[in-house]
């Protein structure tokens, strides 16, 4: 009876107020933000590489960004759409201190066997029938490159401009290692479907 009271009493914030506080530096509010969504971040920048110290080292580094921008952050939708919009906001938050740490240790991107014209008229579906979860799991097959560009356009939501620009490369090179991307998966996909109806 005086758990459920004091439960009553130390009702927890709502995400609105969470951010609110934060664009006002309160340190409690930041902690729970922090301890909020620091799973679903990690989550974010595995998609971009595996170590677990540099996830976190991400991670940390998006927080800080987050923290000193959100201030900037907007939304006037409805109250249930929140979350979701925030979430979109921070993952790209951290999608980006995820590049950054992919770009410092100068990966250098090239297109080296097929030529852009030809990559341009390469038509790829991916089957409907792969679940999201399937398509993260393929993901760990692909080479780093591909993997990483794929991460940037298909699920991120980056424009092939703006893969550009975060590498200084063509944007003709970011759609060339898209396309290679899915049709690796493809290729992972059916492998492990015949894999499946083997057994």
């Amino acid at each position: 009876m005086v758990n459920n009271l004091l439960k009553v009493l130390k009702k927890e914030p709502s995400l609105n107020q969470l951010i609110e506080g934060c664009a006002k530096r309160d340190y409690k509010c930041e902690e729970r933000l922090y301890k909020t969504f620091y799973g679903y971040l990690c989550g974010v920048a595995f998609r971009y590489v595996k170590d677990r110290n540099t996830i976190n080292d991400i991670v940390n580094d998006a927080f800080v960004k987050i923290f000193k921008k959100i201030g900037d952050f907007e939304f006037d939708g409805p109250a249930d759409e929140l979350p979701k919009v925030f979430k979109g906001w921070i993952g790209r938050v951290t999608a980006n201190a995820a590049i950054d740490n992919i770009r410092a240790k100068r990966v250098m991107l090239y297109v080296d066997d097929i030529g852009d014209e030809i990559a341009m008229n390469i038509a790829v579906e991916t089957p409907d029938n792969l679940s999201y979860n399937e398509i993260l799991k393929l993901l760990d097959e692909l080479p780093p490159l591909q993997q990483t560009i794929f991460n940037m356009h298909q699920i991120e939501g980056f424009s092939h401009e703006e893969i550009a620009q975060k590498f200084e490369i063509p944007a003709s090179t970011s759609r060339v290692y898209l396309t290679r991307a899915r049709v690796k998966l493809i290729e992972l996909y059916q492998k492990s479907m015949m894999t499946y109806y083997e057994k």
